[in-house]
């Protein structure tokens, strides 16, 4: 019995082994790709920043996160909120958190339509929403432009309709970074939620409605709680991208109306702030992974069912 225990073990160290000489490779890309970037980031935030960009190396201090929130006055030195910094942080997270609400009040009826064709005709309406992908996001934020600038069909639209006398500004304001992220991001709550739509069994909305539920009715109690993981995962799918969004500020908003991406990319490049860039990168890092760890919070708990 014990040679044989010996030998089982023996085998069971030896697949272990080639289990991990065959993930190797991954193992290495993952961490050279991934993890070695990251870990310089993080050691570029701790760092002094250098005269003429870069960081002084071996020389540490917490000024880059220091300054994420607070500075100092260059007269008197005195210390006081980084209020440029605040505004850029409320800017992205309000931005963000509204186009996520209007992507997901646009999303689900959309979803629901493709999900209540016929099965020979979802794949057309599902090859429609994925179009927008095959093109460049620069040349989509460029297609959005034309379509909000002064003299592009909005404003074009309205004033040959005679509701207004001359164009509303809506370029380079909020509003345009909020119409381009939703126009962007959308399709990345349309696919979810047809994924969670698709497996609904549509005879419990028809057991909702024989039990006398009115439509919203069901749609709060049935439907929404059995969808629920696509509202959820939809809903991460758009925040997160919407919180680092870089070229749709850039272009709609015309670099006053930045967001946390492009303070970053300030920092890196005009600004030479190594250390707050890196700083910058990692609060936005850490509140990714937040609004990763309520999504996981939310699916691990299971799908329920809906009670009319």
């Amino acid at each position: 019995m014990g040679i044989a225990q010996q030998a089982a073990d023996r085998a069971e160290r030896e697949s272990i082994r080639k289990r991990w000489l065959l993930s190797a490779p991954a193992l290495l890309i993952i961490f050279f790709a991934a993890i070695g970037p990251l870990a310089v980031v993080v050691l570029y935030s701790f760092m002094v920043k250098g005269d003429y960009g870069d960081v002084k190396y071996w020389q540490f201090s917490l000024d880059g996160w220091f300054n994420v929130l607070f500075e100092r006055d260059m007269f008197d030195d005195t210390l006081g909120p980084a209020w440029a910094n605040i505004n850029i942080f409320w800017r992205s997270l309000k931005l963000s958190f509204i186009t996520t609400v209007a992507a997901l009040f646009f999303g689900f009826p959309t979803a629901y339509f493709i999900a209540t064709r016929r099965p020979e005709k979802r794949d057309l309406w599902l090859f429609l929403i994925t179009i927008p992908f095959w093109t460049n996001i620069l040349i989509r934020t460029f297609a959005m432009q034309e379509v909000i600038r002064n003299e592009g069909i909005v404003n074009s639209a309205l004033m040959g309709l005679g509701l207004i006398d001359k164009p509303i500004q809506i370029m380079f304001t909020d509003w345009a970074i909020l119409f381009g992220m939703v126009y962007v991001y959308l399709p990345l709550m349309v696919l979810p939620l047809y994924a969670s739509m698709e497996k609904l069994d549509f005879r419990l909305v028809e057991a909702g409605y024989d039990l006398y539920a009115n439509r919203f009715q069901v749609l709060r109690r049935v439907i929404i709680p059995l969808v629920k993981p696509g509202i959820v995962a939809g809903c991460i799918l758009v925040f997160i991208p919407s919180l680092g969004a870089y070229v749709i500020p850039r272009v709609l908003g015309g670099g006053k109306n930045m967001m946390l991406g492009n303070l970053i990319d300030l920092q890196f490049g005009q600004g030479r702030n190594w250390p707050l860039g890196s700083a910058l990168s990692i609060t936005l890092m850490i509140i990714v992974t937040l609004a990763l760890l309520v999504y996981v919070r939310n699916t691990s708990k299971g799908g329920g069912h809906g009670h009319v």
